[in-house]
């Protein structure tokens, strides 16, 4: 039982071609545990085996039926590997298959990586519905846009229906409100149809307070490390085994059952281990034998705050062998050079020179010494190409943990919206767009919980207030508990039909296009980057080149016109892109061709985008 078997559950309750149920419990602290079915008036005894591990099989247990897992006479709690819990985490669980769900995306294959263009959404706010379901209506209009893998904010089981994700205690249950497991499934399999790759944000390492029982079965926490939020999840001290399998299958079932394209790992600079196998390392082995038995290809996405090239380097030169991470300093550098605050982490970041570091390095710490840190911080990823890293100008985090959750929508102009989002589309790295940017929502995008626990949820609006307290002039903070605050997040679909929202979309459309078509800017080559800033004019120019292809792309963070100089290199160029444009709702356009023998007159808070082969 001390095996992991990628081809199949080996936890909770799973249900095999007969109807048999086979049960999984593992609670090493426990002397006796059993399984009651509260509408059959039935108990089902387990049976002690290694390594702190109960079993059974049976026939006595059928889908559909709700059930809670008893430990020692005493104790009721829902199953901790539970897939389904229909009346919320406190609630009884309910047996589920999910094999039996028809899949009909046997032809689809993911998409390469460095192909990616990713959208970030949440569920509960992407649509007014706020369903799995929903969700599903919108697929065309994701098409149409351009992109091709959404990024899904965490669905597992949290209390009430309205949470950013984070708050979640069950990690196999599939948020009831949203959709269930099947919601779930279905949503991947319509995603696959239409050509979209689907991420799943995963959270292993913490768990939210409401609902959360796993302490009671076994040393799910230790107490030698502290996290943000709390005690960390035991993954390398005593009787931690059981903890590394738990959270290991929770990955694989992501990937088996519900053919999830990528996982993003939230935080994993939070995961403490200091086992010989990192459990990062461990999971990744695992995904590379599912892999192999199934032909299926899935991704390992990292949130990680650390610049360590350790987690993004390949399995056979030492590293955890992670795909890819999110790169918040190249967020943080573009922020601050649009004008943006420079206050708490963004401190660090000067700006222009910054944003220039970042195209060409990723890490713009990477050996440094970081005043905000007070440390010499991270390491050069020299030898990592493009893909690996995940570039944006706003996501959930860095919008939501505003105090009044403004996207840039509300904190910059037209003009830089526009600049901004250019300038993560043209690098070299993958983008990513947070939902709603790519029409200027207004709505703000706020921090929302509904706890059932009258305690924690005022501990929740206290935490919050104190937060901010510091930002009193621009009032209260917003209280996490309102649904209003909940439904002031959603996003206004009705927009889109008018002006400038409609030309925003139009514009996001076209970037993608681009990125797409000109190999200079499709191929992720990071060596083939040359970038120019200039501190004074408060300019930079991208070129990037593949093969005998090139693009230079001219921006202007300034607010004057600016006259700029091009890369000397004998192709005359067109331009393709001039986000000044009366088109665009600009200022006025610059010329269509260009070469360097003479300089260019960049509009203010704009980006040209040129290329020799239009």
């Amino acid at each position: 039982m001390n095996l992991l078997d990628v081809r199949k559950r080996s936890l909770g309750v799973s249900f095999n071609t007969e109807g048999q149920a086979d049960i999984y419990v593992w609670s090493p602290i426990a002397k006796k545990v059993a399984l009651v079915l509260p509408d059959k008036n039935k108990t089902i005894s387990l049976a002690k085996e290694d390594m702190g591990y109960w079993h059974t099989s049976t026939t006595d247990i059928k889908p559909g039926d709700l059930y809670k897992i008893v430990l020692d006479d005493d104790l009721e709690r829902p199953d901790p590997a539970s897939l389904a819990q229909p009346e919320g985490v406190h609630g009884p669980s309910q047996a589920i298959d999910v094999n039996t769900f028809k899949w009909t995306d046997s032809n689809w294959n993911n998409i390469p990586l460095e192909d990616y263009i990713l959208y970030e959404l949440h569920t509960g706010t992407f649509t007014p519905e706020g369903t799995f379901a929903s969700m599903e209506q919108k697929l065309d209009y994701l098409k149409e846009l351009g992109v091709n893998a959404i990024e899904i904010m965490p669905v597992a089981q949290f209390p009430g229906s309205r949470n950013w994700g984070y708050d979640g205690v069950l990690p196999f249950a599939t948020q009831n409100s949203y959709g269930g497991a099947e919601g779930l499934q279905h949503l991947v399999d319509a995603c696959h149809q239409k050509g979209i790759a689907v991420i799943l944000d995963v959270v292993y390492n913490h768990m939210g307070p409401e609902g959360n029982y796993l302490n009671d079965f076994g040393p799910y926490f230790t107490d030698k490390y502290n996290t943000p939020w709390g005690p960390a999840l035991n993954f390398d001290d005593a009787g931690c085994d059981g903890v590394r399998k738990y959270f290991t299958e929770n990955l694989l079932m992501w990937f088996r059952d519900f053919h999830i394209d990528a996982v993003r790992m939230d935080a994993v600079h939070a995961i403490k281990d200091f086992s010989a196998t990192h459990i990062l390392r461990e999971m990744k082995m695992c995904v590379n034998e599912l892999m192999q038995q199934t032909g299926r290809t899935h991704y390992m996405i990292v949130e990680l705050d650390l610049n360590d090239t350790r987690f993004i380097n390949p399995l056979e030169e030492q590293g955890f062998g992670m795909d890819a991470q999110w790169v918040d300093e190249f967020h943080h550098a573009l922020r601050v050079t649009a004008g943006g605050d420079r206050n708490g982490y963004y401190s660090d970041f000067t700006g222009l020179q910054h944003l220039a570091k970042a195209y060409t390095d990723a890490y713009v710490y990477d050996g440094q010494y970081s005043p905000h840190r007070d440390k010499i911080f991270g390491i050069k990823a020299e030898n990592n190409p493009g893909k690996q890293f995940i570039v944006f100008s706003q996501n959930h985090d860095q919008v939501g943990n505003r105090m009044l959750g403004e996207r840039t929508s509300q904190l910059s102009s037209f003009e830089m919206q526009k600049l901004m989002a250019g300038a993560v589309m043209v690098s070299p790295f993958l983008p990513m767009l947070f939902m709603g940017e790519e029409y200027s929502e207004p709505n703000p995008f706020l921090y929302f919980v509904s706890h059932t626990d009258p305690e924690l949820a005022e501990a929740v609006r206290k935490g919050r207030k104190a937060e901010f307290a510091a930002f009193h002039a621009q009032g209260e903070a917003p209280d996490p508990m309102a649904e209003d605050t909940f439904n002031e997040s959603k996003l206004q679909w009705e927009l889109l039909n008018q002006d400038p929202h409609q030309t925003m979309f139009r514009y996001y459309q076209t970037l993608i296009r681009l990125r797409k078509e000109l190999p200079a800017l499709r191929q992720l080559n990071r060596k083939q980057v040359e970038v120019v800033p200039n501190e004074e004019q408060q300019t930079l120019v991208l070129h990037r080149w593949h093969d005998n292809d090139h693009v230079v792309c001219v921006m202007n963070f300034s607010k004057t016109a600016q006259q700029v100089s091009l890369p000397s290199y004998s192709d005359s160029l067109t331009k393709v892109l001039d986000s000044a444009a009366p088109e665009w709702k600009g200022p006025a356009a610059s010329p269509d061709q260009a070469d360097s023998t003479s300089a260019v007159t960049v509009q203010p808070e704009s980006i040209i985008i040129y290329t020799n082969h239009a």
